[in-house]
């Protein structure tokens, strides 16, 4: 059993509940079997060389591609604003435009220029993962604005997630994440809402908030790692906020804190300077439009502008959770009990059986996927 002998048991397919802790002389399920059959010090080696073949060959081909993307995703952006003050908000055309807009922005230029992507072949340094969109609110609204913090976006995803998927530690197991939704008694109908709701909103309820949380322990860690072991030790004896947990943006309101997780920081660190961005300073130029053309009603254009915003972003919020989500969801996908060592074996084979492709192949395709569909190379590499 070689991933048994090195993984210890800790394959665990997503949601039938068996622990196979420790013990080798337990027979693999039928449809575990085939763990028994794979040479994964020979799939490490492969993986590794395939990844040094790709680096070697990356260059200019590499910058049009993410040029072109970029154009794509401007312009996008471009025709919403200029039809989101003058064609009527439900007649949704410009709330879409704007919504593929967001998504791509973060799907395709910023999730793959943050985890180092272009590193190696953009020599203008502004796709450097260390420069793009990090260290000014200046650099944020040019190469990343949304209502993630980038910063604490680079920590709960491109540390937490990618180096703990389908672990107890990984931020986004959606199975653990919901795990209260599914235990809940309540009518089916009433779950499928409650998910509704989570889609419309998971950037402004979960993500921004939860990204900013594990910042916020990083931060601490390095700074204050008393103060922060004060905070473990008082959501371990059920006095405080349980920070293995994610936060949403109601615990804000509705749970004891720590005092350096504060909303106000949130606020002005976080969500506050995309909300003004995106609801008042992006469509205020209609103001002087209504001034020119409408004198009796000077701010029509601006307020059918911010109805488009906001009906953008719940659009914006439901294409990147169908594009995120499912590729980190299924009965097919596992699991794991334990950690494993970075760049291990194991590791890799985990990127594998813990995350899912989509379709895939054509611009126009993985445009509307951005570029998350080949979900198992983006782990794996």
């Amino acid at each position: 059993m070689a991933v048994l002998a090195e993984a210890k048991g800790t394959y665990r397919k997503g949601g039938d509940g068996a622990d196979r802790s420790n013990d080798r002389k337990v027979p693999l399920s039928a449809e575990d079997a085939w763990i028994d059959a794979v040479d994964i010090e020979a799939f490490k080696r492969d993986v590794r060389e395939l990844g040094e073949e790709l680096k070697k060959g990356q260059g200019e081909e590499d910058n049009a591609h993410l040029r072109k993307m970029i154009w794509c995703s401007n312009f996008c952006s471009f025709v919403g604003f200029f039809s989101s003050g003058v064609v009527p908000y439900y007649a949704l055309f410009p709330a879409v435009m704007l919504s593929l807009g967001i998504t791509t922005r973060w799907t395709m230029i910023a999730h793959h220029v943050c985890h180092g992507g272009y590193d190696n072949c953009d020599k203008s340094g502004r796709f450097n993962r260390f420069k793009f969109a990090v260290k000014s609110l200046w650099r944020r609204a040019n190469d990343w604005f949304d209502w993630m913090l980038p910063e604490a976006w680079n920590v709960e995803h491109n540390m937490l997630h990618h180096y703990h998927l389908g672990e107890q530690s990984d931020p986004d197991l959606v199975e653990r994440n919901l795990e209260w939704l599914r235990m809940t008694k309540m009518p089916l109908i009433l779950k499928y809402a409650i998910v509704g709701f989570f889609m419309i909103t998971w950037k402004w309820s979960y993500y921004a908030s939860n990204t900013f949380k594990e910042l916020r322990v990083k931060e601490m860690r390095k700074s204050n790692p008393k103060e922060l072991q004060k905070a473990l030790d008082a959501a371990a004896s059920r006095g405080g906020f349980d920070l293995s947990q994610p936060l949403l943006a109601l615990d804000f309101f509705t749970k004891p804190l720590p005092q350096w997780l504060r909303m106000s920081d949130f606020l002005l660190r976080g969500v506050g300077p995309y909300f003004f961005y995106r609801f008042i300073i992006f469509p205020a130029p209609w103001i002087a439009l209504g001034y020119l053309i409408d004198a009796a009603d000077p701010f029509s254009f601006f307020k059918c502008s911010v109805l488009t915003c906001v009906l953008a972003d719940m659009f914006a919020n439901v294409h990147s959770f169908i594009i995120v989500v499912t590729n980190h969801a299924g009965d097919d996908l596992y699991k794991f009990g334990t950690k494993c060592k970075a760049g291990s074996a194991t590791f890799y084979l985990r990127q594998v059986v813990s995350s899912a492709n989509f379709a895939a192949g054509t611009d126009c395709i993985d445009f509307f996927h951005g570029w998350l569909n080949y979900q198992i190379e983006h782990h794996l590499l």
